[in-house]
């Protein structure tokens, strides 16, 4: 399996490393796992929805 790290992952996703970790960190990226103290993220995987958008919201509520 091909893995990106958090940096990859940030540039990619148009976000801040620290953001990216954080995301990780609070089980929200499918996939992630921690090696010590660096997060691996699996290569291809997508940005989590921000759960403060319409979008977010109507997918939580389909899933209730």
């Amino acid at each position: 399996m091909e893995w990106m790290t958090v940096n990859e992952a940030g540039a990619h996703w148009g976000v801040t490393t620290r953001r990216a970790a954080a995301l990780c960190a609070n089980g929200k990226v499918a996939g992630a796992q921690k090696l010590g103290s660096f997060w691996v993220i699996p290569k291809g995987t997508s940005k989590p929805l921000d759960g403060r958008t319409r979008l977010a919201k109507q997918e939580n509520q389909h899933k209730e």
